[in-house]
């Protein structure tokens, strides 16, 4: 059996295929996913299985470089991001309009996973990253610039 948390065989599969910079939309259940695209569906009934669950055991399994989120959460769904931030703490934000979420990075996204989530504004935008740390540790190398940000939020949130 497959050691860690996740099990789900097509969110591993979903998320082993994402390259760096690849984009992947964790949604509520109302989400307008285009059926164009990659779809897990991971919801069962109203909350089940909620956003930070599924959100945890990604991050678990998943780097994400860059986070974002509806500008709107941090006014009308203060705890969702509260949450949001507690489980990728070493992420760069980035709040764009929700609307934008709807339409045009649902079109971006490479997979969208459908949660049960009956939460307002709760689709989370997850751009894969590499463990920096990791990367750039071989003897000689020197950090990049852009990454040297990156190297540091990840050595401190583990």
């Amino acid at each position: 059996m497959k050691r860690g948390k996740l099990l789900n065989s097509e969110l591993n599969h979903a998320i082993a295929s994402l390259g760096h910079g690849d984009l992947m939309i964790v949604c509520d259940a109302g989400f307008p996913i285009p059926t164009t695209a990659w779809r897990v569906d991971l919801a069962i009934t109203q909350d089940v299985p909620d956003l930070e669950t599924v959100l945890s055991a990604i991050s678990d399994a998943f780097i994400a470089e860059k986070v974002s989120y509806a500008a709107e959460m941090a006014e009308n769904n203060p705890p969702l991001l509260a949450k949001v931030h507690r489980i990728f703490p070493a992420s760069e934000y980035a709040p764009i309009p929700h609307q934008q979420i709807l339409s045009e990075m649902a079109t971006r996204a490479k997979v969208i996973v459908r949660t049960g989530a009956f939460d307002p504004w709760g689709n989370i935008l997850l751009y894969s990253g590499v463990d920096a740390p990791i990367w750039f540790a071989k003897p000689g190398l020197n950090v990049p610039e852009q990454y040297q940000e990156i190297v540091k939020r990840m050595q401190e949130n583990g």
